[in-house]
């Protein structure tokens, strides 16, 4: 019985040793880390720009390079230490407030300021002209600009309270309609 025990405390006594021995950090490329291996973005960065309502950086292409935290343990080779710079999609906005677009169309869209205000400077003047083609095009406006059809004319997206009403388009192609078994299996 006292061998049995003290086999056991010297194999734990073992474990303990091989434990400590193992907590050397590990060096990888911190870009090949799979989800779970780190925290995105970093809990301790303010991120989100407070006048876009997007990631600090965005750019046209609707990215943004933001800071990530390895997990404990994990040491990125480029920074050594366990933070790297990742990039996540992100909206890009250049000024335009979707709640002013909304109001102005709602309010002064049979003049046309809507479209003056997004861009469209050729639509507003011919809806100021027209008194918004006799309210039928301030109708239209307001649901079009309301469903987000219609934004800026500089292709950038609207300025959207962070869990405002954001609307993502979804659309359909030859790659993402529904097959029947049988086509499934032709491809």
């Amino acid at each position: 019985m006292i061998i049995r025990l003290a086999f056991i405390a010297i194999m734990m006594y073992s474990l303990i040793l091989l434990s400590e021995e193992t907590n050397v950090p590990y060096e990888t490329d911190c870009s090949k880390l799979r989800l779970g291996q780190y925290i995105c973005p970093h809990p301790d960065y303010e991120f989100i720009d407070p006048k876009t309502q997007q990631p600090k950086g965005c750019t046209k292409e609707n990215k943004a390079k933001v800071y990530c935290k390895a997990a404990d343990g994990i040491i990125c080779t480029k920074s050594n230490n366990s933070t790297f710079q990742k990039e996540i999609p992100c909206k890009w906005t250049n000024g335009y407030s979707f709640e002013t677009a909304l109001l102005l169309s709602i309010f002064l869209g049979m003049f046309g300021a809507d479209r003056f205000y997004l861009g469209y400077p050729a639509i507003g003047l011919l809806k100021f002209c027209t008194l918004g083609f006799m309210f039928l095009g301030q109708l239209i406006d307001v649901i079009l600009i309301a469903t987000q059809v219609v934004g800026p004319a500089d292709g950038s997206n609207y300025i959207i309270p962070y869990y405002g009403a954001g609307i993502q388009m979804i659309t359909s192609n030859n790659w993402t309609y529904r097959l029947t078994q049988d086509e499934y299996l032709l491809h």
